[in-house]
């Protein structure tokens, strides 16, 4: 189970800190297992200095095959159909998957190179270990053998090239060029042997395992092609047997699956997932579950909490995130382009009403930067003020004096945003601002929101900070916006600390960096930041060994029904 025998050198002084408690538990963990530091390992360095503090459980495999990535109960009963509520249409390259319900179908026929679990600790998955150089510039990565995708093909070291080869390509437009291109080029991937890939990186990045769990990350044969409708291969416990676009999407256990339940069996539990798109209208997801005509609710929503939360036969699961809704402007169009304008909008932002009006003060404020409390790295920072005066007082000095007319485009698949947008429309107005709202389906959206000058975008949990500031604030190596860099916005500085707080192995360090990251976005960013959404897992009692997961991943592999429940 060990992923080396060479221990890194900054792993003495991680056991150092964390035994003075100057980093908790669960950093060790998360930081111990990125420099390479196995599970095992891991829990016996915390027992030996820390007894009286149980292990927490590990979710994802370190051997092949594997057990149950949650724990299991005995009894386990096989076979079923589970069924989910859903939101998707047509998909064709994986890499270039912008929302996270989409992935929640593909990733159960498509798996990923690491799993970065409900605590934040990242772990093997198709790869056996890593092992990191001392300047964290060198990355070498060990591909399990044995895999097979869906079609038959072995897993190989030149299936994990090909996929960076697609990842970096600006042909395929991939967000995942926006996470690793600023440290990693096509010509730094190397194909050791049939199973062995080394990175040679640009500068040190302490987050490559944690990059490789980025949900646009899904292993794809060499053989692919591009539109995976067409080749939905892959080698995850589940295939592909039905996909219409906006109504329903099947899938059938695979028999030949590499990983074992805890039964000793081949997973998966279940034979059979059916997802039924419900469309951006929550009542219908909330129906069915009320109803018992679905299992699992995907993604819910607060109106989901609040309408669920007492219905006999369900299980509501609270999990923390760093989620939230960004008030995003495009930093490259008048007037967004002034940042006293931006400023001006973020200061008619009332906090506290907003989240109470829009999420039924279910979860926390923020402060216009995009790094939540739960982040290891975030800095705590005063929370700006509704100050509709000094708005005012800055459109005027940015040469707005009789205030300004500006369109908010807002996508209705989340409430939420749209209450945060009526919110804010009502608040603005004393500073100047009159805003007209846009709406248009969830789907739509994401047809535009990179390109709209004023919008509201979810942006779902990541395991890092500065892992979200990666690929929403950073340019290419032409100094262009990256794919995902909906606001368009570069800022030299931003970028050169950055990279910094990525080549800081030091907690500590990289926290401070993180201040100055943080005061940046505030003073003269381009997105508002008003509060930080609570998420929850729902489904029925029948459902077992479904754990939440803070980015609302969906993970069926070791799912099974209990319909005594």
């Amino acid at each position: 189970m060990g992923r080396t025998s060479k221990e890194h050198p900054y792993v003495p002084e991680l056991k150092n800190l964390f035994q003075k408690g100057r980093v908790t538990r669960r950093e060790f963990m998360r930081n111990a297992a990125l420099l390479g530091m196995s599970l095992g390992a891991i829990n016996t360095f915390l027992t030996s200095c820390a007894p009286q503090a149980a292990p927490t459980s590990a979710p994802a495999p370190t051997t092949a095959p594997a057990g149950n990535p949650t724990a299991i109960p005995a009894g386990i009963v096989r076979g079923g159909t589970l069924k989910s509520t859903a939101r998707f249409a047509r998909i064709d390259h994986p890499a270039r998957l912008s929302w996270v319900t989409v992935s929640n179908l593909t990733r159960q026929m498509v798996e990923y190179l690491t799993f970065t679990d409900k605590d934040n600790v990242t772990h093997p998955y198709l790869l056996e270990k890593w092992e990191v150089s001392e300047d964290a510039k060198t990355w070498t990565l060990f591909v399990r053998k044995g895999i097979k995708f869906s079609h038959g093909r072995e897993l190989t070291a030149d299936d994990v090239v090909f996929n960076f080869q697609q990842w970096l390509s600006d042909d395929v437009a991939s967000s995942m060029k926006g996470m690793i291109g600023p440290y990693l080029s096509a010509n730094g991937v190397e194909r050791v042997d049939d199973h062995t890939v080394t990175l040679h990186l640009t500068r040190p990045e302490i987050a490559v395992p944690e990059h490789l769990f980025h949900y646009p990350a899904m292993i794809l044969p060499r053989d692919f092609e591009g539109d995976w409708l067409k080749q939905p291969y892959g080698t995850g416990p589940f295939v592909l047997k039905e996909w219409i676009p906006e109504e329903r999407a099947v899938a059938e256990r695979r028999p030949d699956y590499w990983r074992n339940g805890a039964d000793g069996q081949a997973l998966p539990y279940l034979d059979r997932l059916e997802w039924y798109h419900l469309g951006d209208e929550r009542a219908a997801h909330i129906a069915a579950m009320q109803s018992g005509q679905a299992d699992v609710m995907e993604m819910p929503q607060v109106e989901d909490f609040l309408a669920l939360r007492n219905v006999p036969g369900l299980v509501i699961t609270p999990v923390v995130t760093g989620q939230t809704n960004v008030l995003r402007m495009r930093a490259d169009v008048e007037p967004w382009s002034d940042p006293r304008v931006r400023k001006a909008l973020m200061l008619c932002q009332d906090r506290k009403k907003i989240l109470e009006t829009a999420a039924f003060g279910e979860g926390a404020e923020g402060q216009d930067h995009h790094v939540a409390p739960v982040h290891p790295e975030y800095c705590s920072v005063d929370t700006p003020a509704y100050d509709p005066e000094r708005a005012k007082q800055l459109l005027a000095e940015a040469g707005y004096p009789d205030g300004l007319d500006v369109q908010l485009t807002v996508g209705t698949a989340w409430a939420d945003q749209v209450s945060y947008a009526e919110t804010l429309k009502v608040d603005a107005e004393p500073a100047g601002f009159r805003l007209t709202i846009n709406t248009m389906p969830g789907t739509e959206y994401w047809n535009v929101w990179t390109e709209v000058d004023l919008g509201i975008t979810i942006w779902t949990h990541r395991p890092l900070g500065t892992m979200v500031m990666s690929l929403a604030y950073t340019v290419d190596e032409k100094g262009q916006p990256t794919a995902w860099n909906e606001t368009k916005w570069v800022d030299e500085e931003f970028i050169t600390l950055l990279n910094e707080a990525n080549s800081t192995v030091d907690l500590e360090a990289r926290r401070q960096v993180m201040c100055k990251l943080e005061q940046i976005q505030q003073e003269r960013g381009t997105v508002g930041v008003p509060y930080w959404r609570n998420c929850w897992r729902i489904c029925t009692e029948s459902v077992k060994g479904l754990e939440p997961h803070p980015s609302n991943y969906d993970d069926f592999s070791a799912v099974w029904l209990d319909k005594k429940s």
